[in-house]
């Protein structure tokens, strides 16, 4: 049976233990991390007339930027069901 590249993504997601998913996405942050410092850097390096590196590392901070703040928004989340309710 051959699995989409988007049902074989949603299996193995799914598959992840709750315990297992905030460190999962602590990593994953800070892989996208290294993502947009090495963007701003090939960014700085290029030259003005260089549009397609220019829009392309734009690109690679604005999609690794949102990753990074969605990323830690989820993990915020699941830490919060681990933590004690107040009374």
């Amino acid at each position: 049976m051959s699995y989409s590249p988007f049902l074989w993504e949603l299996e193995v997601v799914g598959g992840v233990p709750s315990v297992v998913h905030t460190p999962l996405m602590s990593g994953a942050n800070a892989i996208h991390g290294v993502v947009i410092i090495g963007a701003i850097i090939v960014m700085l390096n290029a030259e003005d007339t260089n549009i397609l590196a220019l829009s392309l590392g734009f690109v690679a901070v604005l999609l690794g930027t949102l990753n990074v703040v969605g990323g830690f928004v989820v993990t915020d989340r699941m830490l919060e069901m681990f933590s004690k309710k107040k009374k």
